[in-house]
């Protein structure tokens, strides 16, 4: 037995720092068409003129037999969106307008599909969980790293989202700056750095959002950032399975193939020397689904919610 491609179909949209994807895919996770559009500051009439234009593309182009298929939207977006930009004025006074954004409402002013909103990288999660080697572990950590880092947790072959939707919110854990100051995760081992730095250097950082990607005439400015990342996800690895046992550590993020490996490898590296004592250290492994993962895991989330067993469902407090 096996799934028919065309069964379901779903849409997800992915809300990024710098850009949004929007996605229709098939029962299998396999993106029958995809449309992405780049910005400087996510705004709410920017996300929303998209997935309305967009919906209707997508849809366009299927006959209406799988129009008629299509079990709802998913929305991967990062929690509180209205706290992390560094806008002033005006600009500023509009982002913040996202504290009282309902998606349900504004996405039924024109579509009639029921909807789901999920976590950006916990949706990626999702994504690897199913569709890529999420299988291969009963318990997981999953980091996403984008503009801002992320992740999920993986608890009894299922991907478990907690009580307020928020389980797995590596960016808040905490660390150590270079001079010895208090930050987090999200400050230390984003994206994001990696865009100031070229902005400094007078590279344009669009780069690191073109599609198909292609990072090479960068790599003098990847490399060091790779080297940094990794320490850090090295020892945000081990406070993790300080709490959980968890078999395995996967790491992917919005960058190309050879970044993850290169960045899979010098994590392994480091934790090698780490103090280990009391913990039992995880594999660390490249995940699968790659720079896509958020956008097909919001796609998923109408998928999952309605077809699929949520193992963990006891264990979510709702």
């Amino acid at each position: 037995m096996k799934l028919n491609p065309e069964g379901i179909l779903s849409v997800g949209m992915k809300i990024g720092r710098r850009s949004a994807d929007l996605l229709l895919i098939d029962f299998t996770g396999t993106p029958r068409r995809q449309l992405s559009t780049t910005y400087d500051y996510p705004l709410p009439e920017v996300i929303f003129g998209f997935l309305e234009s967009g919906l209707e593309t997508l849809l366009s182009h299927e006959p209406q037999r799988l129009r008629d298929r299509v079990c709802g939207i998913g929305i991967g977006t990062p929690f509180e969106l209205w706290k992390w930009h560094d806008l002033s004025g005006f600009a500023a006074k509009k982002f913040r307008s996202w504290r009282n954004v309902n998606f349900f409402s504004e996405i039924a002013k024109f579509s009639d599909l029921p909807v789901f909103v999920v976590n950006d990288a916990t949706a990626a999660c999702h994504a690897e969980h199913l569709y890529g080697r999420g299988a291969e572990y009963r318990d997981y950590f999953y980091f996403y790293i984008g503009s801002m880092i992320g992740g999920g947790v993986a608890l009894n072959g299922t991907v478990f989202e907690g009580n307020q939707g928020n389980a797995g919110a590596l960016g808040a854990m905490r660390t150590t700056g270079p001079l010895g100051e208090s930050q987090q995760l999200i400050d230390t081992a984003s994206l994001f750095l990696l865009e100031d730095r070229l902005i400094e250097a007078g590279v344009d950082p669009g780069i690191l959002w073109e599609k198909p990607q292609d990072w090479s005439s960068i790599s003098r400015y990847v490399e060091p950032w790779i080297g940094t990342t990794a320490q850090e996800l090295a020892k945000a690895a081990l406070s993790i399975c300080a709490v959980i046992d968890f078999e395995a550590i996967f790491i992917d993020g919005a960058f190309p193939p050879e970044v993850r490996e290169e960045l899979v490898s010098r994590v392994r590296r480091y934790l090698v020397n780490q103090d280990k004592r009391g913990l039992i250290p995880p594999v660390v492994e490249a995940a699968a689904v790659g720079e896509n993962a958020r956008g097909i895991g919001a796609a998923s989330s109408p998928i999952f919610r309605q077809f699929l067993l949520n193992t963990n469902a006891g264990l979510s407090g709702m």
